[in-house]
């Protein structure tokens, strides 16, 4: 505690902290601090479409064999649908047990269609097609664009990395050009990261200068019931999991505190996607499972997104007296699995998702999210939260499952407890990623 100003996870909650206090007590100011947020937000986005093309190439190509490449990418898949479609059965769960929205007694009639008009705009290239046709970027470049998408980035990395693993030796100078542009962009992220605590105030103090505390009412209990569908979700299910495959979750949590505290500040999981990864590989998962897992978990194994689709799209129909058959409950189950796949973590997504989730339910209108608008920047937290503490998760699991977990690195950073983990600071100014394949 005597040095603990020494630590990054400090100044990100003191940030956090600060945000809080400027946006309740001056709320003008925390509205007008809202580019810091967003500033750093972009910068990070800047980063994530090349820092997830060389991963995954690099994964791919250090593994040097097709045959392994299918396996860990076919394990990852079956994990992520079992446990979304828990997160999502939890989600169904707790809002049917808690039911948040009885009592509201509105009517459609009473909501403003333009209010939410432009999310479902959007919602309406959320489609199967739609979203089929958007796998494939119009250029190469075009995926690593303002309007690209990161499942765009990911076809494109694995083409590339198994086409490079096909023409074998002669890929080997692309193979160190990509080791050296890892090295470089992993240190601009380094250097991005030293600004993350005045991002997350900046956030933070928008948040709550935009939309207050004491304006929030009864939507409270929607927030509530959320956030503890999140905590059983992390505590039992992945909880679980993780005594399972030999690590307590608790310890977890407290090894990546730095990055849920950036998450918690900015709302995105995408803003803690590096050094994530990275320590991952410390914890001993091997550089290829970290490098396919972790960038496709942030497209396909998005829990507290599917927690949340669930909950806000039951919360509206009993907001509006609406009794929902176990048919078409199950109905939205299955179209939100399909519809957070490639969200992204940046927030507002989760937001555009539900509108798209509620269109196979005709009888909940659309209109019915301004419902939750105002509360929505407060749930993202806890999607993003849940988002990336489950794509750790998965990584280890699947790299245990690989039988590529060092577990003596396991222990060694999860069972000491006086053993403090890495900073994001350290961890991106000062880690340089190995070749293709090795542990760093």
């Amino acid at each position: 505690m005597r040095n603990i100003y020494r630590h990054f996870y400090f100044w990100v909650l003191l940030a956090i902290v600060a945000g809080g206090a400027i946006g309740h007590y001056f709320p003008a100011t925390g509205v007008a601090l809202k580019p810091l947020g967003d500033g750093f937000i972009a910068l990070v986005k800047m980063l994530i479409g090349p820092i997830i093309f060389i991963t995954v190439v690099q994964g791919i190509a250090g593994v040097a064999d097709v045959k392994k490449v299918g396996r860990i990418g076919a394990k990852a898949i079956i994990y992520f649908e079992v446990v979304s479609s828990l997160a999502l059965v939890i989600g169904l769960i707790v809002v049917n047990t808690l039911k948040p929205g009885a009592g509201f007694n509105v009517t459609p009639a009473s909501l403003d269609p333009s209010v939410t008009s432009k999310y479902a705009n959007a919602a309406h290239e959320q489609s199967i097609t739609h979203f089929l046709l958007n796998l494939i970027p119009a250029t190469f470049t075009d995926a690593f664009s303002s309007h690209g998408d990161l499942l765009q980035v990911l076809v494109l990395a694995l083409l590339f990395g198994f086409a490079m693993i096909h023409v074998g030796e002669r890929a080997k100078p692309v193979l160190n050009l990509l080791d050296a542009l890892a090295g470089v962009f992993f240190r601009i992220m380094g250097v991005v990261m030293r600004v993350a605590p005045l991002g997350a105030m900046g956030a933070m103090a928008f948040t709550i200068g935009k939309y207050g505390m004491a304006s929030l009412g009864p939507l409270l209990k929607l927030m509530g019931s959320f956030y503890l569908a999140c905590a059983v979700f992390v505590l039992v299910v992945l909880g679980v999991i993780a005594r399972v495959t030999g690590f307590s979750i608790l310890r977890f949590l407290r090894y990546i505190r730095d990055e849920l505290l950036l998450v918690l500040g900015t709302s995105s999981s995408e803003s803690a996607l590096v050094p994530l990864m990275q320590k991952l590989e410390r914890l001993g998962c091997s550089k290829s499972v970290v490098g396919l897992v972790v960038p496709s978990g942030y497209s396909f194994n998005l829990d507290g997104t599917n927690i949340y689709l669930t909950m806000a799209a039951i919360f509206i129909a009993q907001a509006m007296n609406i009794e929902l058959t176990l048919t078409q409950e199950l109905t939205l189950l299955a179209v939100a699995m399909l519809t957070s796949k490639g969200a992204s973590g940046v927030t507002g997504a989760g937001f555009i998702t539900l509108a798209a989730t509620l269109a196979v339910v005709p009888s909940v209108p659309v209109a019915g999210l301004a419902l939750i608008l105002g509360v929505d920047r407060f749930m993202s937290e806890a999607r993003a939260l849940t988002n990336i503490i489950g794509n750790g998760v998965a990584t280890i699991v699947v790299a245990r499952w690989e039988k590529e977990l060092d577990q003596a690195s396991l222990q060694a950073a999860l069972g000491a407890a006086a053993m403090p983990a890495p900073s994001i600071a350290e961890s991106t100014a000062q880690t340089q990623p190995s070749s293709a394949g090795g542990q760093s």
